[in-house]
């Protein structure tokens, strides 16, 4: 544990879909003075998220969902992603195989983790595992668009990866886990990113 962290005090104010919590600790500053501080963290668990590509033809697989936090801060809230989901009682790995299957209507076969990363650690304790996948059209065995009791209404739609590398310049793509996916697929030139 972290020596200069202590005194740590947490109160429940909502405990609905995910849990909000009022924390105060006492924190050691860099010139060893202590402040007393507080701060709202949000916990839903931890997530995982997966990127489809073709290779052959140059193609990705993203989600197109509602957002209400995004609609609350732009007025539109429908993003543009790659597949994820909440870990339940399963591996990363079975979320982002489940998630596939229910958002994408694709059974995937390999998988390569790429990381784990916090998306908005000042407020949230949630981390996403990271992964990719090559697909092909004969892998996929439904439609997708989401399980309707979690009320899930998903488009799912194919990019070529230059537009959607150009996606991400033009604020289309905005989403974070996407981003990451898409720039660590360009770096890792299995795909071809040019005319971006």
């Amino acid at each position: 544990m972290n020596k200069r962290i202590k005194n740590i005090n947490q109160e429940v104010l909502s405990d609905q879909w995910a849990t909000l919590k009022n924390v105060t600790f006492d924190y050691q500053n860099t010139d060893g003075t202590w402040d007393t501080i507080i701060r709202e963290v949000y916990d839903r668990g931890h997530g995982a998220c997966i990127l489809p590509y073709n290779v052959e033809q140059q193609t990705v697989l993203l989600i197109k969902q509602f957002r209400l936090p995004a609609y609350l801060t732009d007025g539109n809230g429908f993003l543009i992603e790659a597949c994820a989901g909440i870990i339940e009682k399963e591996t990363p790995k079975e979320t982002v195989l489940r998630e596939a299957m229910e958002e994408l209507g694709y059974r995937l076969d390999i998988l390569q983790e790429i990381t784990t990363v916090y998306m908005s650690p000042g407020a949230s304790t949630e981390r996403i595992h990271l992964f990719t996948a090559p697909y092909n059209h004969t892998e996929r065995v439904t439609e997708g668009g989401g399980v309707v009791s979690e009320n899930e209404d998903i488009e799912v739609v194919e990019y070529a990866f230059a537009k959607a590398l150009k996606a991400i310049k033009t604020g289309e793509i905005n989403d974070a886990k996407t981003v990451i996916l898409l720039q660590h697929l360009a770096l890792s030139k299995q795909m071809n990113s040019i005319d971006i």
